[in-house]
């Protein structure tokens, strides 16, 4: 039998059962240092994300409208002279450390996405030796801001940087992608991973998912402010639903193909298809099918508003979205939906929706900036007395994409 020699270590907290750090560059740097007793030799700076429209779309190979976040993943990273990677991942507090020689997925997750892009980076062809690596960051986990694509990028981007491997942003954006799928098994669109590395200030992206072409488009948002309101609530559908939902489109692209073998997935269908040949899908699917349409049509319409500065219709559209991820996409959950009706009753907020994959998480929402204080106090007031759950907020500014930060 092989000893693979994948081993996890848990570490006492930094200061105590309930209090954490705030995690920042300088601060990785030096956690880096001291456990590793080496100084790195790159430190990478890795995005969250948002999406303003076009959810579940890009694995139809539809469109979306997302942006990089000021919400960040660090990765310090140096050669250690071994075929062995060691990780520390600072947040937790936790390390691991494997064989390069023997990489296989071990379902403690964070390590599992680092060893699917060493892995793509090896069926590649690309040179990787042994590294140690420190990461950590003030991204939240499990909120829909992508930490998971922050994770993948991140690490490549450094992986690519140290090792000379050549590969451009959106080569670093598909090679994750990949991994996910892959190794990982998740059948995610490339949005995220896109998001993260391709990410521009001050600007959202249009993407086409199908061909990966792409417009920046300024966020001129006027006298709104983007505001995220963290449920903490993660529901276990959250991961057992989305690969369904996944399967329920292919079934929908399956059945339409009779009719048409030019449709290779919903990115190749109109309503009105739809529409003429619906008889013969069950309901389920029809529903999934007419979402993820109408949904590219708001995408696309979300972009031109943007370019118009026509922050109210936008906020309608965001609202209409909610509305078919919580009916015909069944994505929500009612502690999302209360968070959204109570963004739809205060005087100020132009939209709201349920954001990422869905079934907690985080809403999105665009909030006149004089009133975003008072929003903020009334919808976590508000949540705290129907659930007992305390919310929390983000205030994001849009930031450039996973990039290399500094060089020692």
């Amino acid at each position: 039998m092989i000893a693979y020699s994948i081993n996890f270590k848990k570490l006492p907290p930094f200061n105590n059962e309930t209090e954490s750090i705030t995690m920042n560059a300088t601060t990785l740097q030096q956690l880096f240092t001291n456990q590793f007793h080496q100084p790195p030799s790159l430190l990478v700076r890795a995005c969250g994300r948002i999406n303003l429209l076009g959810e579940h779309t890009d694995y139809n190979q539809g469109w979306v409208l997302p942006a990089a976040i000021d919400r960040y993943l660090w990765y310090a990273i140096a050669e250690n002279g071994t075929d062995r990677c060691n990780f520390y991942a600072a947040d937790l507090p936790e390390t691991a450390s494997t064989d390069l020689n023997h990489l296989q997925k071990t379902g403690r997750t964070w390590f599992d996405y680092l060893q699917g892009i060493l892995q793509q980076f090896q069926l590649a062809g690309k040179t990787v030796r042994g590294v140690d690596v420190a990461l950590g960051g003030n991204l939240p986990i499990g909120s829909g801001m992508s930490s998971s694509a922050a994770l993948e990028c991140g690490f490549g981007w450094a992986l690519n940087g140290l090792f000379d491997a050549g590969y451009s942003k959106a080569e670093i954006a598909d090679l994750a992608h990949h991994s996910s799928n892959r190794f990982m098994g998740i059948p995610t669109g490339i949005m995220d991973q896109f998001a993260s590395v391709m990410g521009k200030a001050r600007h959202f992206i249009l993407l086409d998912c199908r061909s990966l072409q792409y417009q920046y488009i300024p966020a001129d948002l006027q006298n709104y402010q983007i505001v995220l309101i963290n449920s903490n609530v993660q529901h276990e559908l959250g991961a057992s639903e989305y690969p369904v939902r996944v399967a329920e489109c292919r079934a929908g692209v399956q059945y339409l193909q009779q009719f048409d073998p030019n449709v290779k997935s919903l990115r190749d269908v109109t309503a009105a298809f739809l529409e003429q040949y619906k008889t013969g899908l069950n309901d389920t699917i029809y529903r999934r099918c007419k979402y993820v349409l109408t949904e590219n049509e708001r995408t696309l319409q979300a972009g031109a508003c943007l370019q118009q500065g026509n922050i109210i219709e936008l906020g309608k559209l965001m609202f209409e979205t909610h509305a078919g991820l919580r009916d015909d996409y069944e994505v929500s959950c009612p502690e999302i939906d209360f968070l959204v009706e109570v963004a739809r009753d205060f005087n100020g907020v132009a939209g709201a929706r349920i954001m990422g994959g869905g079934f907690g998480g985080c809403t999105i929402n665009l909030v006149k900036r004089d009133v975003v204080n008072d929003f903020v106090k009334k919808v976590e007031s508000a949540y705290l007395h129907q659930f007992g759950i305390q919310a929390e907020h983000y205030l994001l500014h849009i930031s450039d994409g996973t990039d290399v930060e500094l060089r020692y």
